[in-house]
């Protein structure tokens, strides 16, 4: 038999896939939404001073000492109901 997910999961799913040419400030739209959603406390630099924090979403070494983003993320957080996926 398969699967199927409740009706009321599927509804309440919205997904974001941010998407645009590099260095665009894809990772910084990211990180604001996961701040505004309530998912961050602070949101991280893409390239940080010293009293900043790392992106969630660029955890590679690479992509820290690079300031890029390398690997695609996926993150997600509750917002008024619904269950926020982001794709960076």
């Amino acid at each position: 038999p398969t699967l199927k997910a409740p009706q009321t999961e599927i509804d309440r799913r919205r997904n974001l896939a941010i998407i645009s040419h590099p260095d665009s400030g894809k990772t910084t739209m990211t990180e604001k939404l996961l701040l505004y959603g309530g998912a961050l406390q602070q949101a991280g630099a893409v390239r940080q001073k010293a009293e900043q924090r790392a992106t969630a979403s660029d955890f590679m070494e690479m992509e820290k000492e690079r300031g890029i983003s390398i690997s695609s993320t996926v993150m997600n957080f509750d917002y008024q109901g619904l269950r926020v996926n982001i794709l960076d």
